[in-house]
């Protein structure tokens, strides 16, 4: 290590030790942050030394700590185990309490309900235990009272004792006792009557007379436990004997000795029954403490004597002692003992309770008790105990082990108290810790050895080095070194040279400081031969353990034993060997364990060695206890003790202490060595000094033992301190000393002589300022009644005792009992002021005034009197008339001989008080105002109050209200006022003389306030099942705080805590007319809580109290569930079900109704039968056999039938069948006859067989039988006789049995055979595409001929009829065709016959008619018919819809169902519709299509100064100002950019409607674009809106302005210089306009019916046709309906005319000055850079005159083209707009070019050339359709608007293009600076764009830009949204208005609409739709064009979407500001 310069060193250390510092002052502060607030536990709430609680009860025990931490609470037991939980016996609730919950009985646990319990309290700094918590559990037992005989001499006293049984003894007390005379005697503090119950319950009765013994007595005693009160079982009397001559008394409890507790402050009755004759007199004593002197007991107000009865009241500590009762008469006396204790609560205090004691210094704790008795004072630390038991606690040097909490506890027998300290350690402490040490080492000898611990603590320790326990010192070899690092960590070597065998050993560091010791031992292992060391002799002292460790060298070592005698040990159960060559003997003894001890090593190779130890055992002195003798010594007597040692290693040392100080001759006390163990100590004549503690100490070399006796010793009392006479000055605290010394300690007492001289002396009564302190008398603010004699007496009851008698005397200066007191008078009036001094006279009184002498010879207005009064002087100064200068502090001065005193006097001359003034309204409100003031002169009285007074401004001064105000305020506020009232209000002082005038009155108005009342007389009732009406009156006039507006009427379902569905409603002003309002779309059948509340527009007032209301009961909307059916017979069905749910039953369900069908007629609704019932089940009953039945359930509220449940299913048993329907017998030949019948009818079962009966007529034969099978209808009988006639007849059987017999039919045998059919009549029914047979079995002979015939036509075979060979008509894959008659036709030469069937065919339905009924933005409402032609039964729909990019779904619909309802459907969307019908066979075919769509419409443009806000830096858009066409809003996206940029930036692509939203981080004053796309189900809306940020200072910026870059001058130079090309050009244009014109008038000519209204147009050059369009003539024919947007035209361009765009680059006005008058417009519209124009430009006249047809050679990209004026169109329509006779023509309006001459004929056009006003307004006479999203022209220019191109029947068209390219943004600026006498169509400059230079407002003659229309009777005014004027009869419509004119309704945006175009929203009127009468139909029949016709028309459009795209791109469509009247 390299050395620096000492300085150097210095530093480094220096800078080292800080950064540990701070290092460790970081860890310190991070670990402890707030050590000072960390404390140990303190209890806050300690649980009572007793708890008795009932079984019946249970008890909660609580025990509360405080401590940082929060300590934990554990309660335990008086051992200190832990207590648990029980089970339902003890349990531990979670915030520390201990429940003893009411148990049994015979659940009773001792060790749980009789333990002494301790609440213990822990954190990290300690622990502390509660006192002992006596728990006692009483368990309620039967006990009954008794009262003995009473045997009683008369004339003496008789004790009645009420007998508690021992166990309940605690419990119970007397409350009363009764006589069977029905007297009753309670405990009561007055002793003079003859009945008395004493406070320990006894009933005392004096001088017993015979009337007393003829009464029974009882006890009344109360349990506290329980409060259970009980009368004893058992009456007691009074046994009285007449004395018969003289009796000594007898004390008839028969001991002469007892003792009694008491409670501190409780009344105790110490007894002493006697009886005698004559009656006894008692007296009673007692003993003064430590004596056997005795006192007679003082009898007073607290301690009575009733016959031999002591009762002391309130008894107090002082109190307890030994009394004695002596009871004597004539003939002798008894006496009896009573030993009375006077329990104190115990309480404890240690101080103090928290002290921070640095290590190694002393710390002291004292325990401060109280309470009486007290047995011991025992000290714990943290809940262990410390086996102290002195009050004061005293640790002589503080260690780390010292913190923590200390405890002190006294206890008596009955109970306990502690306190709790905690000892901190000061400074910072930390014990040694070994941080790096030495590990165990084998090695060979010879090199160097170096061993290394490092230890750390504060203080720094000291490291010691120990080889096998013998410390090591430095030498040649071993060399120990040290040193301290930086961080304060010890680093100690141990370096042994060469080392030897020897050397190896258990090496051990130690570090030592004063606070701890740490140790590290390790084995260093040195190859060699055994080697031990020497060990030294080792003493230990009897009893003590013996352990040695043998030190052993040498390596390895194989064993180590110890021997004794040459006798390995152990040999005896002491001793213990272990391998390490430990030995530990127990125990040890001199005789048996003093010995030399040898210990042998040995290694493998046998060589050992061998090492002795010598073993002293030395023996401690032992001292046999002595004492003196019993009892305290008199003075002057002889004592000795004898001081004894028997045991113990002599030499001893015996000496002898006093009081723990050695005994010299000095003292008179002489000691005496007796032979060797023993000494004497004399005391020739004991004296006081002698008391105390004697103690001999006997010591040898093993150690000390000593031995303590105490002596007390009786000396009499002695002065330490004798009073003397004392004077004090009255006033003064006096203390007069009177101390004693004697043994027993002498009690002191102070006694006051009676009068006043001394001889008769009274006890000082005790009172505040007299007490007596350790025989000091103090007497605190001592008066003159204090004078006189007081005797100080010590007494001990040794001699006579000390007594002294001294005068204390008082001297009194003057003195005024009252310094200052205040006097007032009322000024002009007289008063008398008045002093009294006190003191020794004589007296000299004197007055100033204002410290100024006072002399009445200078004023006569004054005057003083003295008179002298016993005690004093009183001086009386009078003042005749007061004045406003009296009011003055006059002062009176005392004087005598021992000083002198003053008082004053302020008078206050008192007056009314002034007029308060500056009244001002410092704040209003509704209710209240706050008032200032300035206060007046006050009168010289204290303002009481301020009275202010205020009124209703019509109320008069004598109508008002008052508010009282402390005087000392010069504000306050009147409450209680109505709001929007008018106040006049004035103030008024006042004080006790009298008011003051009032103040100025001042006027206010309060303040609105919401409405304090609820809305009166709320009714609430059901409409129907959804709806209830609420109807309501107003809250009374005076709660209405202001001008109601409307109401909030809140709804929500009862009983749930979901909040108030509000809904307003507007306030009515009629007044007392009620307000009602219909709840609508409500639950059925549910509870709703309906509130109302006021609103004004402050705010609302309070809810009304809820009205509940069920809405009226509906339907169920569940099935009753688990529907259940079991077959009972062949024809009942039993039915169950369980109750639909509660939620779900709306109503009351009154019935339920079983539905039920046989299956194969469930279908038919008129072949259902139902049943009623109002139970869960049912049985149905007269049901067909075996048979399936449908049965449905439903439930019945008083709304009706509920919904049906899940058909079930269930089949009648079987029964016996019916008899076959028909039997037919025919003969087959002369000895067969063919026996055929039909089924039965009702087969009531599955037929298994048929039985043929047959019999000879006449005959006495048997029936023959035959079985035939269940499939054969005919038997053939044979083997009959000719001619012999048989009877047959048939039975069918089923599994239950055979069943009725068919009718009998006889016949014969015989040869002749006739044709016959065996088959019978039949219908047959055929499933349509299926196979059908009809059969015709015949017999004859010869055989038969059969033929058939259908329909009557005879039969002839197909390929789907042929006759089979039993002559069966087979008909395959039947049709419906196939139905009808069939008859057979057998036929031979004998007979013929015939059979017809009938076949029915069931198919499935044809198509049905599905027609719309109705729509609405979520619904549609279909009408269903079945087809006409349908035949067999229809069971029902399918309703098959689907939207239009959507997947089908279906609905079903019962037959009889005439309308359905599909809902929850898109709004604004398309749908297709059909329907199929089916039944039994399945679904038939579908119906047409029907294509419809369901209402509602894109977003709506708001009004623009609603949506937009604009601030310097953000712009904030209301998006609540958007409508939503109908259909509700899903979201916004907002974009926005500079103007000058190109790219948009996104902002949100999601804000929800409803919500404002604010575009932030925008520069000032800057000119900004704003996106807004509006999206909800019927499609999109895109508007874009200019506005410019305000300045940072809040101003608007100018609008911008694009100075032209070419002056008109320049564009004409320009055109004049390029005329070559400029000429032919407007050549071309003029041909291609005269052109279209002619084509237009030729249209128009064939097109206008007689009735079409022309509108008055000429038709002029203004008017232009596109010739480029071939396919004009075609189209022509398309008419669109009012409201309908134009579908582009296939094919075309749609060019017909351009508009006037402006741009910022081409050719441009020469007059863009900016005009002042105009409004700054911050929604600026966007411009678009032009490019060149494609087609005719059509350019409306601007300013003073028209202008024709120029072309323009700019546009804008995307702008749509206009209709031309003056050409007429023909547009097809759509939907049933499609049929031509419906279709409509329409012609563009001429331009208004000037005014016109009659004012009349506004819409009539002017030829060209008209002379116009200057200020005429030109543009497009068009129809706006109402409230599409319009522009207004700003300054006469042409009609603006943009709207996408709409599509109307392919989906195809709308493909998703980019959405942002679908619209068109137009800007129609007006404006021209020609005003020549005609129009110019010449200059193409006029197309140029001009500035919007009045777009906002006109000023001049531009204010009224309707003048030019309002008188005309063929316009109407119209803004925005509006209809028609109706004062207009014409059906002409009304100019566009100027853009911008009504600030209101203007609407600044620039629209964009998506592509997704709904016909719904085509279809809506949002104004009177066709209230125009110019439209007419045209009948002509070249228009007209059928459905056909005009889809593939519309349909051409299939090419594809790009076709459209294109259109659209180049503006295809019309614009939504429509310049087209339909």
């Amino acid at each position: 290590m390299a050395y620096m310069m000492p300085n150097e060193r210095l530093k480094w250390l220096t800078l080292c030790a800080a950064v540990v510092v701070l290092a460790s002052v970081g860890n310190t502060l991070a670990a402890n942050p707030a050590d000072s607030d960390q404390k140990g536990p303190v209890f806050l709430k300690e649980p009572t030394n007793r708890i008795d609680f009932s079984n019946s009860t249970g008890a909660e025990i609580e025990c509360k700590s405080s401590g940082n931490p929060m300590p934990e609470i554990i309660w335990i037991r008086s051992d200190g185990t832990a207590v648990g939980d029980v089970p339902g016996l003890r349990q531990i609730s979670s915030d520390g309490k201990l429940v003893f919950p009411p148990f049994r009985a015979e659940d009773y646990r001792q060790e749980v309900h009789a333990q002494v319990y301790a609440c213990l309290a822990r954190n990290q700094f300690g622990s502390i235990i509660s006192r002992d918590v006596h728990v006692r559990a009483v368990v309620s037992q039967h006990y009954e009272e008794d009262i003995h005989k009473a045997f009683v001499i008369r004339g003496n006293s008789a004790i009645l004792k009420c007998d508690i049984p021992s166990f309940v003894a605690d419990f119970v007390n007397v409350i009363s006792w009764h006589t069977d005379q029905e007297e009753n005697f309670y405990p009561d503090t007055e002793y003079d009557g003859k009945y008395l119950v004493l406070p320990s319950g006894e009933l005392h009765i004096r001088e017993v007379g015979p009337e007393d013994g003829y009464k029974s007595y009882q006890c009344r005693t109360k349990h506290r436990l329980t409060g259970e009160t009980r009368l004893s079982a058992t009456k007691g009397r009074l046994v009285i004997t007449e004395p018969v001559g003289s009796v000594g008394p007898r004390l008839t409890s028969g001991d002469d000795s007892r003792t009694t507790k008491v409670q501190l402050s409780h009344s105790v009755t110490l007894l002493c029954p006697a009886q005698a004759f004559p009656v006894p007199f008692y007296r009673w004593y007692k003993f003064i403490e430590g004596t056997t002197r005795k006192q007679a007991v003082v009898l007073n107000d607290r301690v009575k004597q009733v016959s031999g009865t002591l009762i002391i009241k309130d008894a107090v500590v002082e109190d307890s002692g030994k009394y004695l009762c002596v009871v004597n008469n004539s003939v002798g006396g008894e006496s009896v003992e009573t030993v009375l204790t006077v329990t104190a609560p115990l309480s404890a205090k240690i101080d103090p309770p928290t002290q921070t004691i640095d290590f190694g210094r002393p710390a002291v704790f004292t325990c401060q008790y109280t309470g009486n008795p007290i047995k011991t004072v025992s000290w714990m630390k943290d809940g262990k105990a410390m086996g102290h038991s002195e009050p004061v606690l005293r640790i002589e040097s503080v260690k780390k082990e010292d913190k923590g909490m200390y405890q002190c506890f006294v206890r008596n027998d009955q109970e306990s108290a502690e306190a709790s300290a905690e000892l901190k350690l000061g400074g910072r402490f930390d014990p040694p810790v070994i941080r790096q040490a030495f590990q165990e080492e084998t090695m060979e000898p010879g090199p160097s050895v170096f061993l290394k611990c490092v230890a750390g603590g504060n203080p720094t320790p000291e490291i010691s080095w120990e080889l096998d326990g013998k410390k090591i010192a430095n030498n040649d070899r071993f060399q120990v070194g040290q040193y301290v690092t930086v961080n304060g960590d010890v680093v100690s070597y141990l370096n042994i040279t060469s080392v030897h065998a020897n050397d190896g050993g258990l090496y051990k560091c130690i570090a030592k400081s004063k606070v701890g010791v740490a140790e590290h031992s390790a084995k260093l292992n040195v190859y060699g031969l055994p080697y031990i060391r020497q060990m030294e002799k080792k003493a230990i002292v009897a009893g003590e353990t013996l352990m040695v460790t043998c030190p052993v060298a040498g390596y390895p070592i194989d064993s180590i034993v110890w021997e004794r005698d040459n006798r390995a040990l152990p040999i005896n159960r002491k001793q213990k060997v272990f391998p390490n060559g430990t030995l530990i003997i127990e125990n040890v003894e001199r005789n048996s364990d003093q010995a030399t001890y040898t210990c042998v090593a040995k290694n493998q190779e046998g060589y050992s060695a061998r090492g002795s130890l010598e073993v002293q055992v030395m023996v401690l002195p032992r001292i046999i206890p002595f004492a003196f003798e019993e009892g305290p010594a008199q003075v002057g007597q002889y004592l000795t003790l004898h001081c004894s040692v028997p045991g113990g290693d002599l030499p001893l040392l015996i000496e002898w202490t006093l009081n723990g100080i050695a005994i010299g001759d000095e003292l008179g006390i002489s000691t005496e060595r007796v032979g060797s163990r023993g000494s004497v100590l004399t005391i020739e004549a004991v004296e006081a000094p002698h008391a105390g503690n004697f103690t001999c100490h006997a010591s040898n070399l093993a150690g000390q033992q000593r031995y303590t006796t105490l002596l007390n010793v009786y000396v009499p009392p002695r002065w330490i301190l004798e009073p003397t006479d004392k004077a004090f000055a009255q006033g003064s605290d006096a203390k007069v000393e009177c101390k004693a010394d004697g043994f027993p300690k002498p009690q002191v007492t102070w006694k006051k002589a009676v009068g006043d001289t001394p001889g008769e002396y009274k006890d000082l009564k005790k009172s505040d300022n007299i007490r007596v302190e350790e025989g000091t008398l103090h007497i605190d603010n001592i008066q003159k009644t204090n004078e006189g004699y007081y005797l100080c007496e010590a007494i001990n009851g040794i001699g006579s005792g000390l007594s002294a008698v001294i005068m204390v005397s008082v001297q009194a200066p003057p003195e005024f009992t009252e310094k200052l007191r205040n006097q007032t008078a009322r000024r002009g009036e007289p008063a008398v002021l008045q002093c009294e001094a006190k003191g020794e006279k004589p007296i000299g009184i004197l007055w100033n005034m204002n410290n100024m002498r006072l002399d009445p010879k200078n004023d006569n207005r004054y005057t003083i009197r003295e008179e002298i009064l016993s005690a004093g002087v009183m001086s009386s100064l009078s003042i005749k008339r007061t004045e406003r200068s009296d009011s003055a502090l006059f002062t009176c001065v005392a004087t005598n001989a021992f000083g002198s005193d003053d008082a004053s006097i302020n008078m206050i001359v008192q007056e009314v008080p002034e007029m308060p003034y500056a009244l001002k309204v410092l704040d209003k409100s509704g209710r209240s105002v706050q008032l200032s003031w300035a206060q007046p002169y006050d009168g010289n009285s204290p303002l009481n109050r301020y009275i202010i007074e205020f009124k209703r401004s019509r109320a008069s001064w004598d109508e008002i209200d008052r508010v009282m105000v402390p005087g000392h305020t010069t504000e306050a506020q009147v409450q209680k006022l109505s709001p929007a009232t008018t106040y006049n209000i004035r103030i008024v002082a006042e004080n006790e003389i009298g008011s003051s005038q009032s103040s100025e009155a001042v006027t206010i108005i309060t303040a609105e306030e919401a409405p304090s009342g609820k809305p009166q007389n709320i009714k609430v009732e059901p409409v129907n099942q959804t709806t209830l009406r609420v109807t309501w009156k107003p809250p009374a006039r005076s709660d209405w705080n202001g001008e109601i507006l409307g109401y909030y009427v809140g709804y929500k379902l009862s009983n749930t805590n979901s909040s108030y569905i509000f809904e307003t409603i507007n306030f009515i002003t009629e007044e007392g007319k009620e307000h009602n309002l219909e709840l609508n779309n409500l639950r059925v059948y549910t509870q709703y809580s309906v509130v109302i509340q006021a609103f004004n527009k402050i705010g609302a007032g309070p809810l009304s109290d809820e009205e509940k209301q069920f809405t009226a009961e509906g339907t169920p909307s569940q099935p009753p569930s688990d529907t259940a059916c079991t077959t009972l017979t062949s024809q009942t069905i039993r039915v169950s079900w369980v109750s639909p749910p509660l939620e779900s039953a709306n109503g009351v369900i009154k019935t339920y109704k079983v539905v039920y069908a046989p299956s194969d007629e469930w279908y038919d609704e008129t072949k259902r039968h139902y049943k009623k019932t109002a139970s869960s089940d049912t049985v149905l009953h007269g049901l067909k056999k075996y048979t399936n039945y449908t049965m449905q359930v439903l439930a019945t509220t008083a709304g009706g039938d509920g919904v049906r449940s899940v058909p079930i299913h269930c089949q009648t048993e079987p029964d016996v069948p019916e008899a076959p329907t028909d039997v037919k017998a025919l003969v087959m030949g002369n000895a067969a006859i063919l026996v055929s019948w039909r089924p039965p009818a009702q087969p009531n079962g599955i037929i298994t067989q048929y039985t043929v009966y047959s019999k000879a007529e006449g005959a006495e034969t048997e029936t023959k039988t035959q079985k035939v099978p269940h499939y054969q209808m005919s038997f053939e009988a044979t083997e009959l006789e000719k001619n012999k006639p048989y009877e047959f007849w048939v039975t069918a059987s089923t599994t239950i049995g055979e069943g009725q017999q068919s009718k009998s039919i006889v016949a014969m045998p015989s040869d002749q055979v006739p044709a016959k059919i065996a088959s019978f009549d039949d219908t047959f029914t055929a499933t349509f595409k299926e196979d059908a047979k009809m059969p015709c079995l015949a017999v004859g002979a010869p055989q038969p001929e059969i033929t058939w015939k259908i329909k009557g036509v005879e039969f002839s075979a197909n390929d789907r009829m042929r006759l089979l060979p039993d002559g069966s008509l087979l008909i395959k894959s039947v049709n419906r065709q196939d139905a009808g008659d069939y008859s057979c036709h057998a036929e031979n030469s004998i007979a013929k016959d015939s059979i017809t069937h009938k076949l029915i065919v069931l198919a499935p339905p044809q198509s049905p008619h599905v027609t719309l009924s109705a729509t609405t933005t979520d619904a549609l409402t279909v009408r269903l018919k079945p087809h006409e032609g349908d035949t067999a039964p229809l069971h029902g729909y399918t309703l098959h819809y689907k939207p239009e990019f959507g997947e089908w779904e279906t609905a079903e619909v019962s037959v009889d169902s005439q309308k359905h309802n599909i809902e929850n459907l898109l709004c604004g969307s398309r749908y297709q519709v059909y329907a199929t019908g089916f039944n039994n066979i399945g679904a038939g075919e579908a119906s047409d299509i029907l294509n419809t769509r369901t209402k509602g419409q894109k977003p709506k443009l708001p009004e623009k100064p609603r949506f937009i806000e604009v601030s310097s830096n953000s712009v904030s858009l209301h998006f609540k100002a958007w409508k939503d066409g109908g259909c509700p809003m899903s979201h916004f996206v907002v974009e926005s950019k500079k103007r000058d940029q190109l790219e948009w930036n996104q902002i949100s692509n999601n804000v929800k409607p409803d919500n404002n939203y604010v575009v932030l981080d925008l520069e000032p004053a800057t000119w900004y674009n704003l996106r807004i796309t509006a999206h909800n189900s019927a499609g999109f809306t895109v508007a874009e809106y200019d506005f410019a940020t305000l300045t940072v200072t809040g101003g608007t910026i100018a609008p911008s302005r694009d100075l032209p870059e070419l002056s008109a001058e320049d564009t004409i130079r320009i055109i004049l210089s390029n005329l070559n090309l400029v000429v032919p050009v407007v050549a071309a244009l003029l041909v291609i306009i005269i052109a279209i014109i002619v084509i237009c008038i030729l249209r128009s000519k064939g097109n206008h019916h007689k009735d079409d209204v022309v509108y008055n147009q000429t038709m002029g050059p203004g008017a232009t046709l596109d010739k480029r369009r071939p396919d004009l003539r075609d189209e022509l024919g398309y008419i669109a309906p009012p409201n309908r947007k134009l579908p582009p035209v296939p094919g075309s361009n749609y060019n017909t005319c351009d508009r006037i765009k402006r741009g910022r680059g081409g050719l441009r006005s020469n007059h863009s000055t900016w005009d002042p008058r105009r409004n700054p417009n911050l929604y600026e519209e966007l411009k678009a850079p032009p490019v060149p124009m494609h087609g005719n430009a059509n350019i409306y006249g601007h300013g003073g005159h028209a202008h024709g047809n120029v072309e323009c050679h700019y546009r804008h990209p995307g702008m749509e083209d206009e209709i031309c004026p003056y050409a007429t169109f023909h547009l097809l329509g759509f939907r049933e707009e499609m049929d031509p006779t419906k279709a409509m023509n329409f012609q563009t309006f001429p331009h208004q070019n000037g005014h016109t001459p009659v004012p009349g004929h506004a819409g009539t056009m002017l030829p060209p050339g008209h002379p116009g006003h200057v200020h005429s307004r030109s543009g497009s006479q068009s129809m706006p359709r109402a409230n599409r999203y319009q522009r207004k022209n700003s300054q006469g220019g042409q009609s603006s608007i943009y709207t996408p191109a709409p599509e109307y029947d392919d989906p195809a068209n709308c493909a998703e293009e980019d959405q942002y390219r679908r619209y068109t943004r137009v800007n129609s600026q007006g404006g021209s600076l020609y005003s020549g006498p005609g129009p110019e169509y010449d200059d193409p400059a006029n197309c140029a764009p001009e500035e919007d230079q009045y777009g906002s407002q006109y000023g001049g003659p531009y204010g009224q830009p309707y003048d030019h229309y309002g008188s005309r009777g063929s316009m109407g005014r119209r803004s925005i949204g509006s209809a028609r004027n109706p004062g207009n009869g014409s059906p002409e419509p009304p100019p566009p208005p100027p853009r911008n004119h009504d600030m209101s309704n203007s609407s600044f945006n620039d629209s964009k609409e998506s592509n997704e175009i709904s016909e719904a929203e085509c279809d809506r009127d949002h104004g009177p739709r066709g209230n125009y009468g110019a439209v007419k139909r045209s009948p002509q029949p070249k228009d007209q064009r059928t459905t056909e016709e005009m889809r593939k028309l519309i349909e051409r459009n299939e090419a594809g979407p790009k076709q459209l795209q294109l259109q659209q791109t180049n503006g295809a469509g019309f614009t939504a500001y429509d310049t087209m009247a339909v």
